[in-house]
């Protein structure tokens, strides 16, 4: 399978998911069965956050599926919870499954700073992978953290690679013209930008991120 959506090297844009009925006909074809979004889905971004991680491992025969559903080039964001961390040893290789298309994994944390927490997560997992911390305390603030890990939305780190998440719909061409003016010069100088728009009823998301790539 390959992509035929316009390629930018070093940028994944997406959507916070894909099996949504209602994003046909206007993105799907009217006629796409549900078994079959994940494929079209593919051919026309290059990133999805896969959000169903986040809740139980799925088995490996499933991340298997979505792997050959999907081109070498695609990457998946792979949700994490804070309290997942005491299976992190099976979560870390259920994921590595999808092979070259895993992505970060974003950890969502919504407790007070803790630096024993912080190293744990860091500790438990291989330190190859790349970690977006989705801190949801403000006592995070200012927090320093490895070469292999960001905080969602920090455009600012000293990692090679950065973690967008777009959560405010709904967004004129205008506010995407302004995604693409912060996206570009980091992708410009050679780090790669993960970023996904959040998911609605109607198929704005995957729009946006059209848009996105069109732009950049």
């Amino acid at each position: 399978m390959t992509a035929t959506t316009p390629s930018v090297p070093g940028l994944y844009v997406g959507t916070s998911g894909w099996s949504y009925p209602t994003w046909r006909p206007g993105f799907y074809p009217a006629g796409t069965k549900p078994n079959e979004f994940l494929g079209s889905y593919a051919e026309r971004l290059p990133s999805v956050e896969l959000n169903s991680t986040g809740y139980r491992i799925p088995a490996e025969e499933q991340f298997r599926r979505w792997a050959e559903q999907t081109p070498e080039t695609f990457r998946f964001a792979v949700k994490m919870q804070a309290y997942q961390l005491r299976q992190a040893a099976t979560f870390e290789e259920r994921v590595r499954l999808l092979g070259k298309r895993l992505g970060p994994i974003r950890i969502l944390v919504t407790q007070a700073r803790d630096e024993s927490f912080l190293a744990l997560a860091l500790g438990s997992l291989d330190p190859e992978l790349l970690i977006a911390f989705d801190f949801r305390h403000d006592s995070w603030a200012g927090v320093e953290l490895p070469a292999n890990a960001v905080r969602i939305n920090d455009v600012d780190a000293s990692a090679s690679f950065r973690y967008l998440r777009f959560r405010d719909p709904p967004y004129s061409d205008k506010h995407v013209r302004g995604h693409a003016d912060l996206i570009r010069p980091l992708v410009a100088s050679g780090i790669a930008v993960y970023c996904y728009y959040r998911h609605e009823d109607e198929p704005t998301a995957p729009q946006y991120a059209e848009r996105l790539l069109e732009l950049i």
